[in-house]
């Protein structure tokens, strides 16, 4: 069973091509057709989680600003592709591009893979110049300022289609935030410091609205018989006992089991209430519990698995980042979840990291079969809250923290190996998930502190760094990476270098 919110249209990338009016209407029509043969070899990939939609050859300022115009105000299109097929005066680039708000990929490719060599004349290399034609582009690009990706390489070329699908990926999230409604079920934690933000800020940055509710606005909704009846928590509670492992005092008869109807019903309301206000994302906190007579867990693990953001402790900028990498990864292998550092194995050569929260840790992250089970939880002051069990797959991933810095906001970003646990875990309640960072723990937690990154963030198993980067290019947030080439003094370096360009960008 899944409620994923349904976006309301087929993404669409729109595939520009540049080219003039001086070569004649017969090598135009080439044109126009190797650059649709361009644009149906990428639209017939898999990987890419977009429609590609081919536009006419724009040959002249006034097409290309009317082109970019629409593509900004057309809700279905989340970014755009240009190709130079020839040579497009960049010149005839420059009102479109300034007034172009939608991401933009500048594909660096030519019809062919390989030249015919035997049989290459001056016609054929009067069509085939995008070799100068897009570096005229690129001119124009870096002497405006233009945020972009640019991808070089035929579209025949696996690894040319990934990066053009991480990029894509990267768009549909900043899309879907910029429609993203964000419901904080009471405030963040008390005297925490990194959960607060600028809401305004992050509404203009990202197109969030960020609002705060009332709990007992939730629990009217959860206590309402009319709303959340017993039919609807006896079919839910039959749904959980085909999808886990459930626990015997859970069960129907079983001593406890009044604990999961409640679950239930508390998951009931939640999505009654998200879905009636159009939200995606939300928060809670356990200082702020209001008329709940548990502390959400369970429901706050489905709902992330239906790709909803969420941030614990009201941690809001964590629950719009999750929202936007669930939107990224949809259909990948692999999952994505909230996530605190929460202690380390520091044994010398075996250093690893154990990542877990109160409760609300994602199912996509594992390919087992949680257990559903319940377990006291010394904070917030209620009753034992139900949950889902579990520890994450092994393999590759990485965690993502996003920070409000006064004057920008900073994305860090840690390539991680998740690993199994060096023994069972069972005196532990919780979903949990043990990782390596990279390079090693000591420089990742050096570096990530010198950041000021997040102790709440996001990790992701379906998504690589790049899509990412490219994110954080879209929307002009500061992006700092550790991986498996970062040492503390690069990342300091790296750390100066940023905040000199971001205050100097922010007064042009």
């Amino acid at each position: 069973m899944t409620h994923q919110p349904v976006p309301e249209a087929v993404p669409e990338v729109w595939f520009l091509t540049g080219s003039q009016s001086l070569y004649g209407p017969e090598t135009l029509d080439q044109v126009a057709d190797q650059s649709r043969a361009i644009a149906e070899r990428l639209a017939g990939s898999a990987d890419l989680p977009v429609r590609i939609v081919w536009k006419p050859v724009l040959l002249d300022a006034v097409s290309i600003h009317r082109r970019l115009l629409e593509a900004n105000s057309a809700p279905e299109c989340v970014g755009v592709i240009a190709w130079m097929h020839t040579f497009s005066p960049a010149k005839m680039w420059i009102t479109g591009l300034d007034s172009l708000q939608k991401p933009l990929l500048h594909l660096h490719t030519q019809a062919g893979m390989a030249l015919p060599w035997s049989t290459i004349d001056m016609d054929f290399m009067n069509l085939n110049q995008a070799a100068h034609g897009d570096r005229e582009f690129g001119y124009i690009q870096s002497r405006l300022g233009v945020a972009r990706k640019t991808v070089a390489g035929h579209v025949e070329n696996p690894t040319v289609v990934a990066r053009i699908a991480g990029w894509a990926r990267a768009a549909v999230g900043r899309d879907a935030l910029r429609r993203t409604r964000l419901a904080r079920f009471g405030d963040n934690m008390r005297d925490v410091a990194v959960t607060e933000g600028d809401k305004v800020e992050a509404q203009l940055r990202f197109g969030v609205s960020v609002n705060t509710y009332g709990v007992n606005d939730l629990v009217a909704v959860v206590d309402d018989t009319t709303r959340v009846t017993d039919a609807d928590v006896d079919k839910l509670c039959v749904e959980y006992a085909d999808s886990y492992d459930v626990a015997p005092e859970l069960l129907p008869g079983g001593e406890r089991h009044e604990s999961l109807r409640y679950g239930a019903r508390i998951e009931l309301g939640m999505r009654t209430f998200l879905e009636d206000g159009g939200f995606t994302a939300f928060t809670t906190n356990f200082e702020d519990l209001g008329g709940l007579r548990q502390l959400p867990g369970l429901a706050v693990q489905r709902l992330m698995a239906d790709g909803y953001g969420f941030g614990g402790e009201g941690d809001w900028k964590t629950s719009v980042l999750l929202r936007g990498m669930k939107v990224m990864a949809a259909g990948l292998p692999g999952g994505t979840s909230f996530m605190e550092d929460y202690t380390y194995h520091l044994v010398p050569g075996q250093e690893k990291i154990l990542g877990a929260h109160m409760l609300e840790v994602c199912p996509t992250i594992t390919t087992a079969r949680p257990s559903l089970e319940i377990h006291p939880l010394g904070i917030g002051g209620r009753e034992d809250p139900v949950r889902l069990r579990f520890t994450a797959d092994p393999g590759e991933g990485l965690v993502a923290g996003l920070s409000d810095l006064g004057d920008r906001f900073r994305l860090t970003v840690n390539e991680v190996d998740l690993v199994e646990p060096d023994e069972a875990l069972p005196q532990l309640p919780v979903a949990c998930a043990v990782w390596e960072p990279r390079p090693s723990l000591s420089t990742s937690a050096e570096s990530w502190l010198m950041a000021g990154a997040p102790h709440h963030t996001v990790l992701s198993t379906a998504l690589d760094s790049e899509v990412l980067d490219d994110f954080a290019e879209m929307t002009r947030t500061e992006l700092v990476l550790i991986d498996a080439n970062s040492t503390p003094r690069s990342v300091q370096r790296e750390l100066r270098w940023s905040a000199a360009y971001h205050r100097l960008a922010q007064g042009l």
